[in-house]
């Protein structure tokens, strides 16, 4: 028997989650290092201080894809874990601006770092059932339409996030300068509101999405509903890994290394480079205008791949996903490459625009190519290894980004930048060596 095609209001209730995610990680990229300079991290310890993301997710991931695989229970089987991490997540998100009020117990750059390691692992625990998601409720030729979709929320809920800390410092008066290690009263209630809408995305889609019961999935494949393993079937499935897996490998790594390069440096590079803000003054009102600047063209690049996620189905059925995703990927680093060659931050628009071509391929290309390839019964396991590919180009880029930035490139911030965009083309050549098997041409 199988699976039934979803209707499109179907598809967006069960990825409106994701909106809610999104929103709250925009916050997090646009302003995390923006607070952390704030509490007193300097530039080249900047990246350590992210690596506590990328290193929850390299361990939450895997874990909870296959303990999500072989969840069943009253609300569900992936809705337990929407549900837990939003919760997390919101908590964090309240915290971490207002590190300081623990300041007198432990100092504020720890409690900093600390609420966003927490905020990343909850954003984990939320984020990968959801891929798991639409394998379980979608046929193969709804795969592709189904990625897409999560795309478009990411980038809704993207721009919203990453725009909200400019409006209100300039639209609604809220105060975006303040004393050395403090955060702005516009950052501060950007992430309040960006909690609030994490729980009421997640709400939306825990109660208007019904799954699957392990009878339904069993029906649908013999394969589709199994006993539940041990723990050690991750590395079993680690072991097992498909061969369009192992080939996507080289083209997350480098598209997902530029991206940590572009959310670690961009506040500091464009701030330096386009605003003229001294290296290390956090404080001014130039760096300050930049922070929220950056908001706004992170904003912009978001808003272009929620659009464009939309015609990536009818492109890939032109000319091949894998062609599609390589495209997506050039232009990408194309678009960082010109940040060095800009003066007028208006021009930045354009450049981010390039960057969200890429952001909305990177979002749902490589799901789409990998779904079909994918042991039925082992959706959520893998959908968690396949994050490996990328927390482990973050953790590289972030243990090399410091050092390689202060001792080569003299705190010039701009120039992580560039690295991002090279490696945004070395993704796009490795993209055209993926080999696509019958079924993961289904569109």
């Amino acid at each position: 028997m199988k699976k039934p095609k979803l209707s499109a209001v179907q598809i967006w209730n069960m990825s409106m989650g994701f909106l809610g995610i999104q929103f709250g990680f925009a916050l997090q990229n646009a302003n995390a290092s923006r607070i952390l300079q704030n509490f007193g991290a300097d530039l080249e310890h900047l990246s350590w201080f992210w690596l506590a993301a990328p290193i929850t997710g390299l361990i939450v991931q895997p874990i909870i894809g296959h303990y999500s695989d072989h969840t069943w229970n009253r609300f569900g089987r992936r809705k337990p874990y929407f549900l837990v991490g939003a919760v997390l997540a919101a908590m964090a998100l309240c915290l971490m601006p207002n590190s300081e009020m623990l300041a007198a117990i432990i100092p504020p750059i720890i409690v900093g770092a600390g609420m966003l390691m927490i905020m990343d692992a909850s954003f984990n625990v939320a984020m990968e059932p959801f891929r798991a998601l639409v394998g379980d409720m979608l046929p193969t030729e709804q795969s592709t339409k189904g990625f897409s979709v999560q795309a478009t929320l990411i980038g809704i809920g993207a721009v919203l996030g990453s725009w909200l800390p400019y409006i209100l410092a300039e639209f609604f008066g809220v105060s975006k300068i303040t004393s050395p290690g403090e955060v702005p009263d516009n950052v501060i209630f950007s992430f309040y509101f960006g909690a609030f809408v994490l729980l009421f995305s997640i709400l939306w889609t825990v109660l208007r999405t019904k799954e699957y019961s392990p009878d339904q999935l069993s029906s649908f494949s013999p394969l589709e509903s199994t006993p539940p393993t041990g723990f050690l079937e991750i590395f079993k499935s680690i072991k097992e890994m498909p061969s369009t897996m192992i080939q996507l490998g080289p083209v997350q790594f480098f598209s997902w290394f530029g991206l940590f390069c572009m959310w670690v440096y961009c506040t500091p590079a464009i701030a330096q480079h386009v605003y003229g803000a001294a290296i290390g003054d956090v404080s001014s009102e130039s760096y300050n205008d930049a922070g929220n600047w950056v908001g706004i063209i992170f904003g912009v690049y978001n808003a272009v791949s929620a659009i464009f996620a939309l015609l990536l189905p009818s492109i890939a059925r032109k000319i091949g996903k894998k062609q599609a995703h390589s495209l997506c990927l050039t232009l990408g680093g194309i678009g960082l490459l010109s940040v060095y060659f800009i003066s007028n931050p208006i021009f930045l628009l354009a450049s981010m625009s390039l960057v969200g071509i890429a952001w909305a391929s990177i979002l749902s290309m490589p799901y789409a190519i990998l779904t079909g390839s994918i042991p039925v019964n082992k959706m959520g396991v893998y959908m968690g290894i396949f994050n490996l590919f990328i927390v482990i180009p973050q953790i590289v880029s972030g243990i090399v980004g410091g050092p390689l930035i202060k001792n080569v490139y003299h705190s010039e911030a701009i120039y992580a930048l560039i690295i991002g965009g090279i490696a945004m083309f070395l993704a796009a050549i490795a993209s055209l060596y993926i080999t696509e098997n019958k079924l993961e041409k289904g569109y």
